[in-house]
């Protein structure tokens, strides 16, 4: 039986500057699946992701979330962005951060309350921050920034999770404890895709995987397409990984 399709991309294509950064990508996520999306510097992974959200538009094709535009289901979705990306000198508290993962079901009028805060805190234990939940987010190191960011997106109880690249820059302990959270996500019955570099944790980590190098090379299980075959086609033939097959 045919797992559901949580987003179908068809014949998506991105330039910047007339130069194409994502070329006729053809996609379908499972539903349920934590799939890796992998492949090298300038590849169009990050690009990816902000095409299928909306934050970048596409010269040519067109994405669906279960089956509609992404407009019509964004209370599905939750998005944790590179760290990079974002203000940590804003001053604002671990738990307030936490708490603007639950606007999309209050809208922008309506504060935060009890109800959300509970939900909060739980995010927050469940990423073992909860005795953080006063500190100011610019005085927390990388791993707990990361993990405030992946609270945030877990107070929103979505269906479909997009993290770019979590992994970055957190100790071990953390990347243990992001990965374990993001398998049970996917035995919940939800959808997380993840831009991720490191390839020798792959098979550990995900059960599906996307190679991409501005063309989708190949999509699939782990089990079949996690390849010498396919890490060649992405990364050019000088490149080598060990990898049990």
């Amino acid at each position: 039986m045919e797992k559901e399709v949580a987003v179908a991309i068809d014949d998506l294509t991105v330039a910047y500057n007339y130069k194409p950064v994502l070329w006729d990508i053809d996609l379908a996520i499972p539903k349920g699946v934590l799939m890796a999306i992998v492949g090298p510097n300038g590849a169009g992974k990050s690009t990816l992701i902000k095409s299928i959200l909306g934050i970048i538009k596409p010269i040519a094709g067109s994405v669906t979330v279960f089956g509609k535009p992404y407009t019509k289901q964004r209370k599905k979705v939750a998005y944790v962005p590179q760290k990079g990306s974002v203000d940590w000198d804003f001053p604002t508290t671990a738990l307030d951060v936490v708490l603007m993962g639950t606007y999309g079901s209050l809208g922008w009028i309506k504060r935060p309350g009890k109800t959300q805060k509970k939900a909060a805190l739980e995010a927050l234990e469940k990423v073992g921050m909860l005795p953080f939940k006063n500190r100011q987010i610019s005085q927390l190191s990388g791993g707990q920034q990361q993990r405030i960011f992946l609270a945030r997106a877990l107070v929103q109880n979505a269906e479909i999770y997009f993290m770019d690249e979590p992994f970055q820059g957190v100790d071990a302990t953390t990347e243990k404890a992001i990965i374990n959270i993001l398998k049970a996500l996917r035995k919940a019955g939800k959808t997380v895709v993840v831009v991720h570099h490191d390839l020798q944790t792959v098979p550990e980590y995900f059960d599906w995987v996307t190679f991409l190098n501005v063309k989708k090379i190949a999509t699939g299980p782990v089990k079949d397409i996690f390849n010498n075959e396919n890490l060649i086609k992405t990364y050019g033939i000088n490149y080598q990984v060990s990898i049990q097959e």
